[in-house]
């Protein structure tokens, strides 16, 4: 199943390549964690490293440089310094040496002067820090396993690393947490004055610790509470200086990560490891979320085997769309039609101008772009953009 030919007519063979890495070790689960994890052994790390490493061999790249690479969990930071850089010599062997950006999400518990050197070494340019909130109650409400003196000690041994960008992940609207309290995590943050801030509304996924506290009432959804937050934060972070470049993003000049951005315009990347989802030579899906399954599916020539579809104009189109709206540069409607000329773009621009008279979008300069009224519900936005989609598919 690695290369099938019929959805290579939509391949972007000239545009941007990623590479995703799910590193699926976790120590412990969080309570608001949907993601694919595993308890980390000797042995399963062991077999996973010779598995990313055949997976690696089954792509087919095309004599392709990889722009950006981003390690994702679990928890890529509890990786041993060897296996850290044995993982970072695959990558480099397969991808075309150095690429332009390289993250690696860290938990702070996880962050050690021996593990910052070998991602260095194999040529990390970013680290994407998951803190979610300074304070110690909240903390034990997420399940996190780290303290607030962790954070602060992790980020200073990550600066004086002196890698290219530093992000920090914080979430609000977290059971417990009014605005002070968020506000008084955002000054924590920006105190520590990192290049990157990547503010997270607590969502709420089916069979996690706290959808089921949701379910029995024990934690309260609260709209109107979540959009106050959503605009004290961007008033905050912009009288900070960190330009919001997408609704949960802001960063200080020259670090906006280019591994989203390049998946938000829909361009291509190949994704490693169990749960890992790829979107690259004509086809999108997922690897198996189970380790030993993937292992077995790697053995056998087999990867991107859950919920494959072809690529198709209509498809990536909307998808352009849909993520594209969220970024505060908006989409280039004629250069998104360019790309993918066969969508249905009548549907699309009956749907943009109900939208443009709601006034939860705009247009200008030829550019789709949500108002701030938009952006507070630009789940709703895209949702409606996809309708527009499918009435045209339907018909």
């Amino acid at each position: 199943m690695s290369e099938i030919k019929p959805g290579a007519r939509c391949a972007d063979q000239h545009g941007p390549l990623g590479l995703y890495v799910h590193v699926p070790f976790c120590a412990s689960t969080c309570d608001f964690c949907a993601f694919y994890q595993t308890a980390p052994s000797a042995d399963g790390i062991a077999r996973y490293m010779q598995a990313i490493a055949d997976e690696a061999a089954l792509i087919p790249w095309a004599g392709r440089r990889v722009d950006t690479i981003f390690w994702g969990g679990g928890t890529p930071g509890l990786l041993a310094p060897k296996e850290i850089r044995r993982l970072g010599g695959i990558l480099r062997e397969r991808s075309g040496g150095a690429p332009q950006e390289w993250t690696v999400e860290m938990a702070p518990a996880s962050v050690t002067e021996a593990r910052l050197t070998a991602l260095k070494e194999i040529g990390v340019t970013r680290i994407s820090m998951g803190a979610q909130s300074f304070q110690p109650a909240l903390l034990d409400g997420l399940g996190r396993q780290h303290t607030r003196e962790q954070i602060f000690r992790a980020y200073e041994r990550i600066r004086a690393a002196e890698f290219a960008s530093v992000n920090i992940d914080l979430m609000f609207a977290l059971p417990g947490q009014d605005e002070a309290a968020w506000l008084a995590d955002l000054g924590e943050a920006l105190a520590l004055a990192p290049d990157h801030l990547s503010t997270y509304c607590l969502t709420f996924e089916e069979d996690t610790k706290l959808w089921i506290k949701l379910s029995k009432g024990q934690v309260k959804l609260d709209v109107e509470h979540e959009a106050r937050l959503y605009e004290t934060t961007w008033a905050r972070l912009e009288e900070a200086g960190y330009g919001q470049y997408e609704v949960s993003n802001f960063a200080r000049s020259g670090h906006a990560s280019i591994h989203n951005l390049n998946t938000w315009r829909m361009h291509e990347w190949a994704g490693l490891g169990p749960s890992a989802a790829s979107q690259h030579a004509g086809w999108r899906g997922g690897n198996v979320a189970d380790l030993s399954q993937w292992q077995e599916n790697i053995s056998r020539g087999e990867r991107v085997t859950e919920d494959r579809v072809a690529l198709t104009p209509a498809l990536l189109a909307e998808d352009a769309l849909i993520f594209g709206v969220r970024m505060n540069a908006g989409v280039d409607l004629a250069e998104l039609r360019g790309r993918f000329p066969s969508a249905p773009w009548d549907a699309v621009k009956t749907e943009i101008a109900r939208l443009v008279d709601a006034n939860v979008a705009e247009v200008s300069d030829g550019h789709l772009r949500l108002t701030p009224r938009g952006r507070l519900i630009a789940d709703t936005v895209g949702a409606e953009l996809m309708d527009a989609f499918s009435v045209a598919a339907a018909t």
